[in-house]
């Protein structure tokens, strides 16, 4: 009976209900699924794996001691969860279809009282057997654990001291990885490299080594924290016991918190366990903030411009674990269906059951590392003050491996001290059980005794990154008491198996555990519960939505080769030289092969117009695959227009006058490099403040003073100047050791990064030196923190003459080059002055703006 305008007018509106309906379900949706929060947006659409095929992958763990079977966890604070999580992770993905290699690179040890299976280069691993999973395994070449050399040969390195190393790790890992993706392609017959599909970081230390491979290889980057930096930082501050200075100190935090925010600079994909790691942790890092991530997905889902704004995504996958050693002896009702005689009982029972007058009560397992931030002493406290909960259970500590604690470090001595003395003080003998070695086969033995005993499993550290030990004991039907900071609490929302305490509360502890093993049904339920929804963290599972991920990033590969190469013949050539300062230092353009410009963002090769190059002109021609390599992430004309509105800020001050110091220079810009030029180097603001603004606003670059502090360069995250002769070394097959670097005392901000690594180095030291100011006395961190001084790689001399050049290049074995370069010297003048003039501008040089590469007949090469 309605008018037709008043029918168009009730179904325009139910249109606009319908609509708003589903956009409201489809927000519930992405809400309810934590990733696409985060700015992962494939759940739900992601490629399937079964589409894909040979992938390589390429996994890196710096620390610890890394094998694949027998694994000595525990035996120090570097060996524990992560290691067992990296071998496990290779593992499995090299079972899982489409993956064809697996590389996870590690540090080789060839210390005394080290086992000779962590000196081995390669190790095969054996893969993952996937029972229950209907997924079938294609061609594969399997898991392999690559040991590199870095550090020094004969000691075992503690994680705090790998920084000065990583530059070495870098350059030994990046000659196996391009010797191995062309292995691959003749495997497979594909006539081409195969490059990993990810070079995938863990831990702070794993993620510098990455984000560097990343940027030489351009190759996409993954990243996991496991124990991040800043938050350890704030729990140790609010301890209270050491100050800022002591804790970096101790353990090197601000390399690690730095290295942190370098990947999330450089990674497409940051991998998080729960929620509460990307809101409470990530949060607290300049290049992550939970709101603008949402805001710049949104925009990208728009289309919208950002404004050369980058976020990286987070994707949230749970840790996954073996389900080879899952229980099959017990019932759902906790019985046990066919009890092994006494004669058949696992070693490890015997030697736990020892410590106890009464073997029969629950036990209560705790399973960690001696280390102060696991709070295994409050778990004592809170067992030896609860004489209810004393009478009702025994208490297993499984605190990895030890000879005596007297050789240990002071921080796992201290606790295992503490943890002595707390027994004797509330007189535990017999209710406690502390054995010294166990196997790591054995641990699932230890925890089917306590599912048999009907006790529980605790972890009351002050903060669980993972939790993969909660999962482990949900596996062997073993209800929980865990901490209610960090991934229990998201495993128990899963699991629902346990309860969650305060890891401060110790009553709290006590009352939890007294009420889980004196209930019964309680337990039982706790247990079923577990057994029932532990699938869920299986390693198909988890290798399922990670490679779902990895399929997902932009496809980027090593731009080497192509038409480029005929613009730098190396092969025909004698000699490679970069160097800047050309005409000051009397030197022809005609006498250059290559050209490292604009602090490592342009590679110039020189082009000859006539048949001779002393009598042609120089036309130079830029290297258009060296900024296919540098291109990731670069803000562009966004960034250049914030750097410009922020150098107005930058001011002086002399009474009520301010004055601008920092002023655009367009002359000296270039498409990768915006350059600005400081009138009052005294007035700077510290580099590193720089780069926090910059990663607050999402704004994806490397800036560095340089010119004697007189200039600013941004330039894009992976370009530098020692990435710049990665790029070269492997487009031209330089190796690395072969090559001498010649640095003077002082130089750019980025001056570090030409100390480390496998080439040799020679510091000239001299008047012709750029004194020392204020872009190298306000650092981050102390320089010898991550430049390894002392190497045998680094010589220093005093002089600039033929003979001190000479001599230095004879000390480091390379002779040739020696020879090479007193001829080449003589050759631009006998003079004293002359010589002193030109090493004087190549110091600058070397210290300064530019660096280069020269190339010996005997296939040595000099870098100046």
């Amino acid at each position: 009976m309605r008018s037709p305008q008043e029918r168009n007018t009730r179904l325009e509106n139910m249109t606009w209900r319908i609509w708003n309906l589903a956009r409201k379900k489809k927000e519930g949706e992405d809400a309810g699924d934590p990733s696409v929060a985060y700015g992962d947006s494939t759940t739900g659409s992601s490629p399937k794996t079964s589409s894909i095929d040979k992938l390589y992958i390429v996994l890196i763990s710096l620390h610890g001691l890394v094998r694949g079977e027998n694994m000595e966890l525990g035996r120090d604070s570097d060996t524990g969860g992560q290691v067992k999580y990296v071998v496990e992770l290779a593992k499995a993905l090299s079972s899982s279809p489409g993956v064809y290699r697996v590389d996870l690179l590690t540090r080789q040890i060839l210390a005394p009282n080290f086992d000779r299976s962590y000196g081995e280069p390669t190790e095969m691993l054996v893969s993952t057997s996937f029972k229950n999973s209907k997924q079938e395994k294609g061609e594969n070449s399997g898991a392999y654990i690559i040991r590199i050399p870095f550090g020094p040969k004969d000691k075992y390195l503690a994680k705090e001291h790998l920084w000065p190393f990583i530059q070495e790790f870098v350059d030994g890992a990046l000659g196996h990885i391009v010797r191995m993706s062309k292995t691959i392609g003749e495997e497979i017959g594909c006539g081409h490299p195969v490059w990993p599909a990810v070079i995938h970081g863990h831990y702070a230390s794993a993620g510098i080594a990455a984000a560097l491979l990343s940027g030489s290889l351009n190759i996409p980057m993954a990243f996991t924290g496991h124990f991040l930096g800043k938050d350890k930082l704030e729990g140790l501050l609010k301890q209270g016991r050491h100050s800022r200075e002591q804790i970096n100190m101790t353990y090197k935090i601000m390399c690690r918190i730095e290295a942190e925010e370098l990947s999330l600079d450089a990674s497409e994909i940051v991998i998080a366990s729960t929620r509460q790691e990307i809101e409470e942790q990530w949060n607290l890092y300049d290049g992550f903030e939970v709101i603008l991530a949402r805001k710049l997905r949104a925009r990208v889902k728009r289309g919208a411009n950002c404004y050369g704004r980058y976020m990286p995504r987070m994707v949230i996958i749970p840790p996954g674990v073996e389900f080879g050693h899952i229980i099959h002896d017990f019932d759902m009702d906790g019985e046990e269906e066919n009890p092994c005689p006494a004669s058949e009982d696992p070693p490890i029972w015997s030697q736990i059951m020892r410590f106890f007058t009464n073997p029969r009560k629950p036990m209560i397992l705790a399973v960690a590392r001696p280390y102060p931030e696991k709070n295994i002493t409050s778990l004592v406290k809170a067992f030896g003050e609860c004489r209810p909960l004393r009478e009702l259970a025994n208490l297993t500590l499984i605190m990895g491996n030890r000879e005596a604690i007297s050789k240990m470090n002071n921080m796992s001595a201290a606790v295992l001290t503490s943890v002595l003395t707390l027994i004797d003080e509330y007189d535990l003998y017999g209710q406690v059980a502390y054995p010294k070695r166990h196997k790591h086969s054995e641990v699932p033995d230890i925890y089917r005794l306590a599912a048999r005993t009907k006790g529980a499993f605790v972890n009351v550290a002050y903060f669980e990154q993972f939790g993969v030990t909660l999962i482990e004991a949900a596996m062997n039907g073993l209800p929980i008491i865990a901490t209610k900071n960090g991934a229990p609490v998201e495993i128990n929302q899963v699991l629902n198996n346990g309860l969650l305490v305060d890891p401060h509360d110790q009553n709290a502890i006590a009352d939890a555990l007294y009420k889980l093993l004196s209930d019964k049904q309680l337990w039982s339920r706790c247990r079923e519960n577990g057994l029932k929804n532990i699938h869920q963290f299986s390693w198909p599972e988890h290798c399922k939505n990670y490679l779902s991920r990895i399929l997902t990033l932009g496809p980027r590969s090593p731009a080497i080769g192509g038409k480029q190469e005929q613009k730098a013949p190396i092969s025909g050539r004698k000699h490679i030289i970069i160097r800047s300062l050309l005409v000051s230092a009397g030197m022809l353009p005609t006498v250059f092969d290559a050209l490292i410009c604009n602090s490592g963002s342009n590679i110039y090769y020189p082009l000859y117009s006539g048949d001779m190059p002393s009598s042609s002109q120089v036309t130079p021609a830029i290297d258009q695959n060296h900024q296919a390599h540098i291109e990731y992430r670069w803000g562009g004309e966004g960034l250049r227009k914030y750097l410009v509105k922020w150098a107005t800020s930058v001011v002086e001050r002399k009474g009520r006058i301010e004055r601008q110091i920092i002023f655009e220079d367009p002359e000296h810009s270039s498409t990768y490099c915006l350059a600005f030029r400081v009138v009052n180097p005294n007035h700077l603001p510290p580099l590193k403040e720089l780069r926090k603004l910059m990663r607050i606003q999402s704004l994806r670059c490397n800036p560095l003073y340089n010119h004697s502090a007189t200039r600013l360069s941004v330039v894009p995250i992976h370009a530098s100047r020692s990435q710049a002769l990665r790029y070269l070394c492997i487009r031209w097959g330089i190796e690395l050791p072969n090559v001498a670097v010649l640095v003077g005392e002082s130089g750019d901000s980025d001056y570090e990064e030409l100390l480390g690594g496998l080439h040799r180095t020679v510091i000239l030291k001299g008047e012709f030196n750029i004194p020392a100011n204020r872009i190298h006395t306000v650092r981050r961190y102390p320089l010898q923190d991550v430049v390894a001084l002392d190497s045998s790689n680094i010589i220093g001399i005093e002089g600039y003459s033929t003979d001190d050049m000479k001599s230095a290049l004879q000390q480091i074995a390379v002779e040739a080059a020696a020879a090479m370069a007193g001829d080449r010297l003589h050759q631009r003048g006998s003079s004293e002055q002359k010589t002193r003039r030109s090493w004087q501008l190549a110091g600058r040089c070397i210290a300064g703006e530019h660096a280069g590469v020269r190339a010996w007949p005997t296939c040595q090469y000099y870098v100046s």
